[in-house]
């Protein structure tokens, strides 16, 4: 993937919602994890926890802003490499062993807006949900249509981390503060 850290896209086509439990499900609780009513080879998992109601048999989203990614740091390796995950979309970075499984995968991470949940839900479609009476609506999984979907890429296939780079430039500043 040509993406690198610092750019901002537009996205559009298919992502798929994937927040804790989605996560624990795939690693642990999938026997065989190519066996999914959809497919996640070369997809976008958006760790999101969409608000969602149902009107006249159909899924309408209100609000869909990213939810903090690093909740799911412990399982996203994995999830990356047995489902060829090309993206993840959340907010606030994650861990050096995503970050590798990221380079070795081809994946980028996408930082969504944070606190836009509402502008993001109005560049984004319902087309149906997948475990969403077991586990409950902000944790089911959604695939949806988005277009035109902002997002910055934070941490790209090529092991670069802008949530690194400020960290440190950050713990620098400090050092130069307190000495």
């Amino acid at each position: 993937m040509g993406l690198k850290v610092g750019e901002m896209v537009l996205l559009s086509g298919q992502v798929v919602t994937g927040r804790d439990r989605v996560h624990r499900f795939l690693v642990h609780e999938r026997p065989d994890k190519k066996d999914l009513p959809f497919t996640l080879e070369g997809g976008v998992i958006y760790h999101c926890g969409p608000l969602i109601t149902k009107r006249d048999d159909k899924y309408v989203l209100i609000a869909a802003g990213p939810t903090t990614s690093m909740r799911m740091d412990m399982y996203e390796p994995e999830v990356i490499a047995a489902y060829g995950i090309k993206g993840i979309i959340g907010k606030g970075g994650m861990g050096p062993r995503t970050l590798l499984a990221l380079k070795e995968n081809g994946a980028v991470y996408f930082n969504a807006i944070s606190g836009a949940a509402v502008y993001l839900a109005d560049r984004t479609r319902v087309v149906t949900g997948w475990k969403v009476e077991e586990f409950g609506i902000p944790e089911a999984m959604w695939v949806l249509e988005v277009e035109d979907f902002p997002a910055i890429v934070t941490m790209d296939a090529h092991g670069n981390s802008l949530h690194k780079d400020i960290e440190s430039a950050s713990l620098e500043e400090l050092k130069k503060l307190v000495s």
